[in-house]
């Protein structure tokens, strides 16, 4: 009696012990369609719960396709690159004004109006203090991005106090992304122009 339980019991184990049966390679074969269609949701749940750079008359612009199949992590992180290249975008093109108007008045004035060239005649001393405070800015927000709550790009954290249900806090971000946006085309086309053309000041009102 022993040897028969034995006997009928080790088939039903050794089967139970397969790690490649019909069975599971069946359920294999759906797991890269079940994650795609997951991605695929999760991307559509980030657009429809978005309200914030999705903006008339474009709406969600993505010519190239860059959030297909993103989650929401990707996406959260494409959303805080944008904000803060416009926002160095929009620096840049403030200071690049200032300097080609003649408003530069460290290092005694002494540096180009040209930005191009004032930044080959900048000092060691002003390129390492130019380093060390972008490295500060950037340390300082990697360790406010660890707070519980935190929203891309919020460095001060309003969301703290308002959220997206308010519309003119909607307005105020939708205005920042936009001006960012428009400022990192602008800067590309600034930079070109003095580059290739020697052009750095006023183009538009430029007495002919």
């Amino acid at each position: 009696r022993l040897l028969l339980t034995t006997v009928n019991k080790d088939p039903v184990d050794h089967e139970a012990s397969q790690p490649f049966s019909p069975f599971s390679a069946s359920a294999a074969a759906f797991v890269p369609v079940q994650q795609q269609a997951a991605r695929s949701s999760s991307l559509s749940a980030w657009k429809d719960e978005t309200v914030v750079g999705i903006t008339a008359p474009v709406g969600f612009f993505d010519p190239l396709g860059l959030s297909k199949g993103k989650d929401d992590a990707t996406m959260s992180h494409y959303r805080e690159s944008e904000l803060k290249h416009g926002r160095v975008a929009m620096a840049a093109c403030l200071g690049w004004y200032l300097n080609a108007a003649g408003v530069h008045p460290a290092f005694n004035s002494e540096l180009s109006n040209n930005p191009l060239e004032a930044a080959q005649q900048l000092a060691p001393v002003g390129w390492i203090q130019f380093v060390l405070g972008c490295g500060a800015i950037e340390w300082l927000a990697e360790k406010i991005k660890e707070r519980p709550g935190y929203k891309a790009g919020d460095l001060l954290g309003a969301a703290y106090w308002v959220d997206d249900s308010d519309e003119g806090w909607v307005d105020y971000q939708n205005k920042e992304i936009n001006n960012g946006r428009l400022a990192m085309v602008a800067f590309m086309g600034i930079f070109v122009q003095d580059l290739f053309y020697g052009n750095y000041g006023d183009m538009i009102f430029i007495k002919q």
